[in-house]
């Protein structure tokens, strides 16, 4: 979503990077740059203005220390107001009441449904219970969708068809969360194509009802500054306690993000980032600072690995590495670990200068041959997985056949994984050699003497 600001802030930074003194001219050029790439991303002019002069006072009033560049001091200014601008921390949530109330709150087309799901997803994650409650009486689908989503994440969903008092919907859903223990309520109310004040009465009195912990508006990033403008709204009839950006993976160009806590005064708390269930995260300022900045954002991709690969299978693998015994098998467990912990791109962008390096590079059809690969390793026996020295010609024309590409293709593959097989092989023995020498280098090696 931020791709283009990346960009322009990276081409400011290189410049930066260039400046033998700190100067009131220097910066000034430097930061002009800034603050148009701010305002071509769409962020509000106000909060582009001040973000730039609190940067300069900060730039101009500060000691160089003579062990840091210059140029260094001035980005890691950018980046801690940046930091600022997004809203310091992470905002938890307030889930304090039993049961505690979410309601989900937006305009029409946000994403609250699939929103919603999310969310409850997430908080089983964190040993939550939580109750989906269909409150959106207007449109007939948002109850079917609502049900659907809960019958894929295994959670139940309250909803009364044909009742259109929403209060009555609110108090059946508190009877029920009671009864059977569940101790999180999330309501997915309706949404307008625009906002009225029917809408917003009725959300009043539903929020005075169910007296919710937390009021969260649902955003699509792509509406740019109209969404600044929309939380405005149901901030003066509702007072949220925060918000949810949806299609933070679009193409928009991510000013929503960079206004909303600045305009507002409220936090966003999550982020969609797919269409995926799993894609749904807490949303950590310092770390979309980074992302912007082109500086990666290294703690979320070590987060995403804990979470898709499990500690003990990990010893056992590197155990295997260790000594030589690394099979096909192993490798599709990798490949399907690896699709859990999401796309190659939104992988590569999490690492430091991703941006850069994702660029002119189309990795999906790295994405395709991965999942070629899956397919050939899927069409083998488990027999072959293990002992792949036994495919002979004729397997090797089955799997092809079996996972619809060439013979030439199944070689190739398996090529490139005896490649890697000796080169684990090779990695062991070294390791094996460093133990038995107390952990010292032989003299010489790695280019040491």
């Amino acid at each position: 979503m931020f791709d283009s600001l990346t960009g322009k802030l990276q081409n400011v930074f290189r410049n930066l990077r260039g400046l033998g003194k700190i100067s009131e001219s220097n910066i000034s050029e430097s930061l002009r740059e800034v603050r148009m790439a701010l305002l071509d991303a769409d962020v509000n002019f106000k909060v582009a203005r001040d973000f730039i002069e609190n940067v300069k006072q900060k730039a101009l009033g500060q000691d160089v220390i003579q062990t840091v560049h210059p140029g260094q001091q001035v980005i890691k200014l950018i980046h801690d107001e940046m930091v600022a601008l997004l809203g310091d921390t992470n905002a938890g949530l307030n889930i304090s009441g039993n049961p505690a109330c979410i309601m989900m709150v937006g305009l029409h087309g946000s994403g609250k449904t699939t929103s919603s799901g999310k969310l409850a997803k997430l908080l089983v994650k964190q040993a939550r219970l939580p109750l989906l409650v269909a409150c959106d009486v207007y449109r007939p689908a948002a109850m079917d969708q609502l049900e659907t989503l809960g019958k894929q994440l295994d959670i139940p969903v309250f909803l009364m068809r044909g009742e259109t008092d929403v209060q009555k919907i609110a108090k059946g859903a508190l009877e029920f969360a009671k009864a059977n223990g569940r101790n999180t309520l999330i309501l997915d109310t309706a949404g307008r194509l625009q906002i009225d004040e029917p809408l917003v009465q009725e959300l009043v009195k539903l929020r005075d009802l169910v007296k919710p912990q937390e009021i969260l508006l649902v955003l699509d990033a792509a509406t740019g500054q109209e969404a600044v403008n929309v939380a405005t709204h149901f901030d003066k009839a509702l007072n949220i306690t925060g918000a949810i950006l949806t299609k933070l993976d679009g193409d928009a160009r991510g000013g929503a993000a960079l206004s909303l806590k600045s305009v507002t005064g409220k936090p966003i708390k999550f982020a969609g980032i797919g269409e995926k269930l799993d894609d749904f995260e807490p949303f950590h300022p310092e770390r979309m600072a980074s992302r912007i900045l082109g500086m990666g954002d290294v703690v979320s991709l070590v987060e995403k690995a804990a979470e898709a690969i499990d500690e003990a299978d990990a010893k056992k693998l590197e155990e295997k590495m260790r000594k030589g015994e690394f099979t096909l098998e192993d490798f599709l467990d990798q490949l399907r670990q690896m699709k859990k912990m999401g796309s190659l791109e939104s992988l590569v962008g999490l690492l430091p200068g991703g941006s850069e390096m994702i660029k002119g590079a189309d990795l999906s059809k790295s994405e395709k041959e991965f999942r070629r690969m899956e397919g050939m390793i899927c069409g083998m026996t488990l027999k072959e997985r293990r002992h792949p020295q036994i495919l002979n010609a004729k397997r090797r024309q089955r799997i092809a056949k079996g996972s619809g590409v060439s013979v030439a293709e199944v070689n190739s593959m398996l090529q490139r994984f005896n490649q890697m097989q000796t080169m684990l092989k090779k990695m062991g023995k070294f390791q094996k050699m460093i133990g038995k020498m107390g952990g010292k280098l032989p003299p010489g090696a790695g280019g040491f003497r």
